[in-house]
């Protein structure tokens, strides 16, 4: 009897047999310039949408730390507000009570005391930023004044503050109260009258 041969076969022998037709190409493996440049493109306009974000997102939060701080020093400025409302009519009886003295002839020390203590207040008003409106002579404006009367005239013009009844005052330029005020109204004059009329109620 012959021998039997036994044919023993290896793994690169194995690899060897696989069709060739079952590996990918070369060529299909790496992608086209083409497509790389269309990829780099959208990557491109991706970055520079994030980018832009990112500017406008830095441009608000600016804006907002700006608004914040002039809002904090607004609210300094205004904070006290309340407060000089409430000590303004005692400056008022001072005032009056300042104007009666002085009315009396001579000097006492009650006045002078007075005068002292008006002055010491309207100094620490003007410190917090509060100033009395000049009113007299000035157009009426009813975003300062708070007309009470109105006195006819004939030889004057109309719609000016004649008198002030109570002063009005500003604080950091905004009004703090609108003074109290006579206006003045024109009125046609009488044949043979040469004075204005009386003041009439407004």
């Amino acid at each position: 009897m012959e021998p039997e041969h036994t044919v023993t076969q290896t793994s690169s022998d194995a690899v060897a047999a696989i069709p060739s037709e079952a590996a990918p190409p070369a060529e299909a493996a790496a992608e086209s310039p083409e497509a790389l440049r269309e990829a780099l493109a959208a990557k491109t306009q991706e970055a520079e949408r994030l980018q832009d974000r990112l500017l406008r997102l830095q441009a608000e939060f600016e804006n907002y730390k700006k608004r914040m701080a002039r809002e904090k020093v607004e609210f300094q400025k205004f904070a006290h507000e309340g407060l000089i409302l409430e000590f303004l009519p005692v400056l008022d009886n001072l005032e009056r009570a300042l104007g009666a003295a002085r009315a009396e002839a001579g000097s006492t020390p009650l006045l002078e005391g007075i005068e002292m203590i008006v002055r010491l207040f309207q100094s620490v008003l003007e410190k917090a930023g509060v100033r009395p409106m000049e009113t007299v002579g000035q157009p009426f404006d009813p975003a300062y004044h708070q007309a009470v009367a109105q006195v006819e005239t004939s030889h004057g013009d109309a719609n000016l503050v004649v008198e002030e009844i109570q002063k009005g005052y500003l604080i950091e330029g905004r009004v703090l109260r609108p003074a109290m005020v006579k206006v003045s109204r024109a009125v046609s004059p009488k044949p043979g009258d040469d004075t204005g009329g009386e003041g009439a109620q407004a």
